[in-house]
Order: C-alpha cells, then structure tokens, then sequence
C-alpha cells in the first residue's frame, strides 16, 4: 500500500498500547510517514509528558496550542509536521469561552471544579478531551490526526466513555456531545485505532485483550499492529567465535571467545522469543502486523525517528489496499 494512501483512509490514527512499548516514538514515526507523503499531519499527545517535543529536536514539551513540529520541506515535497497537547482543563476553558462564558471558564478550572464535576459524572474528563478530537476531525484541521493515546488499561475507558456518557445522561449539550463521539469512534473512514506491542509475553497479552475490548465494547475499526522492537536476525550466531576468528585470521583471548559465546547465546533466545511472541500475536489476532526494528540506542532523536519512518513506510508498503474513505 502506497504511504499516501495508508494515512489518508482515515481522518483520526488512535495509537495505543502498553507503557513502555514506544506508541508515542510510533506516532512520530507515523507522522513522519504522513509528512513524506506530502500530507500535512496534526500529531496529539493527550498525557502531556509523552515527550514528543524531544522526538522533533525541541525542548520542553506540547502545549495547548498548536506548534510546528517540523516544517515543510519543499523540495522533497514533505508537509508540515504540527502537535499539540490535549487537557481537560482547556478543552473546558476552551468550550466555555466558545459558548460567551469566558467570565466564568478559567474560575472554574483554577477551583479544581472540574475534579469535582469528573467525580459526578465519570467519563466528563475524557470526553472533554475525545470533543476536541472530534471537533479537529470536523474542521479538517490537518490531512490526518495522529493521536497519541493514554495507556492501554485507561485507554479502553477513556474510549469508552462517550457510549458510558450515553447511557447516564439523557438530554442536554453533554449528551450532544457524547452522540457526536460515538459516531465519530464508530467509523471507520473518520477513526481507527493502531495497537503497539514488543513480541515479549505481557505486552502481547494486554495488546489482545485490548483489541478486542475496542472492537466488542466501542465498535472501533482497528488498523495493523505494530510490533515494536524487533531484534533483527544476524547471520553466524551458531558459528563458534575460536573457528570465526580462525577463518579471519585474527586471534581471541579467553574471555572474549566466551563474552562472544554468551552474546550469540542471548540473541539467539531473543529471536527464538520474538519469533514465538509473533506468531502467537498473529494466531490470537488476525490482523496485519508493521514490524519495527529494535534501535540500539539509549535517546530517540531525529535521525533514530527518520530510521525508524523508513521502517514504517516500508512495512506499509507491504499492506493490501485499504477500503475507501467515505
């Protein structure tokens, strides 16, 4: 599948997954994708410590208000990257001062009223928040909305909060707005979910419980699964390391033949591992999987997110056609 047409089959990406399994590098990385592909992609982060400032060689983090990320590149033909943070507080303040109650909007959040309201009415807090998405996705802010989503134990609830809105609340904007949620979190040419997981045991687990959670309990369309850090296979790992350096004509002490001998040894548990974790995910989910390598490297920077994009948009390359957006 061409890039271009992967980022362009819907109008909001939802990534989610485990902590620790690299779902906001993965957002970055998808976003760099969309901006190859001359798209002009709006990427959200909704926790507000997910570091994708870092990721684009900027310090600090996301704010409320839109920020290029990275920008156009006209000879390449690459859109502008932008990102933004996404809080219940100023999604308040936001839609209070939309509605002519400015004089009351920033007393309100600066009280904690909305911890109070939150405890009222569950679910207020993230539907807050899924209402700005939603109301992005109606004015056509960006080509495509990368949306850095909670983690995957509160990201079931925070998408399932406008059908929980529905069935406590009647009448009224509240209720408007959790309709308008659902319709959006409900097709799929405006919304679809994009799991992350690494090929380790846990976080297959907890990938397919959550997959089918979305799918069961707030009907979203899911996309391929990226399996994150993958350890590429590395020919020789069998060979003994005393024969390999014979054969180069180079001499090993001791303790380097067994350092390389536990070395082999590791990585060859790795792959044996991921290979099963793999298959296994395949086996409990029978959806289409982007492999990512693993980055030996302690900090993801830009040139570990550009590596990491060539990745991507190969693996999308690999895909079947996708259905047309409505």
């Amino acid at each position: 599948m061409d890039p271009r047409a992967f980022c362009t089959s819907t109008r909001v990406l939802i990534v989610a997954g485990k902590g620790g399994v690299g779902k906001t590098t993965v957002s970055a990385a998808l976003a760099k994708v969309a901006s190859r592909a001359g798209l002009s992609p709006l990427l959200v982060e909704l926790e507000g410590r997910s570091g994708v400032a870092e990721l684009f060689g900027r310090p600090g983090t996301l704010g409320y208000e839109e920020v290029e990320l990275a920008p156009a590149d006209d000879a390449s033909g690459a859109g502008p990257i932008r990102g933004r943070t996404l809080t219940p507080d100023d999604a308040l303040v936001e839609y209070l001062d939309d509605h002519g109650m400015r004089r009351i909007s920033k007393r309100l959040t600066r009280t904690g009223l909305v911890d109070v309201v939150a405890t009222a009415v569950p679910g207020i807090k993230d539907i807050l928040v899924l209402g700005k998405v939603k109301q992005l996705e109606r004015e056509r802010a960006a080509d495509v909305i990368i949306v850095d989503a909670p983690a995957a134990g509160h990201a079931i609830t925070f998408l399932e909060s406008a059908q929980g809105l529905l069935d406590a609340v009647r009448v009224g904007p509240i209720r408007g707005q959790a309709e308008e949620v659902v319709e959006l979190l409900g097709d799929p040419a405006r919304a679809q979910v994009i799991l992350v997981t690494l090929a380790e045991e846990t976080p297959v687990n907890e990938l397919v419980e959550t997959a089918y959670a979305l799918e069961d309990r707030v009907g979203l369309k899911l996309g391929p699964v990226v399996v994150n850090g993958l350890y590429p296979a590395i020919a020789g790992l069998d060979v003994d390391p005393v024969d390999a350096a014979a054969s180069a004509t180079v001499d090993l002490a001791p303790d380097e033949a067994d350092a390389l001998r536990a070395a082999a040894s590791f990585r060859r548990r790795r792959l044996e591992l991921q290979a099963g974790q793999v298959a296994r995910l395949a086996e409990a989910l029978p959806l289409p999987q982007l492999r990512l390598p693993f980055l030996f490297t302690r900090r993801i920077g830009r040139a570990e997110l550009d590596e990491l994009a060539d990745a991507l948009a190969a693996e999308i390359g690999r895909l079947g056609a996708p259905a047309a957006r409505r």
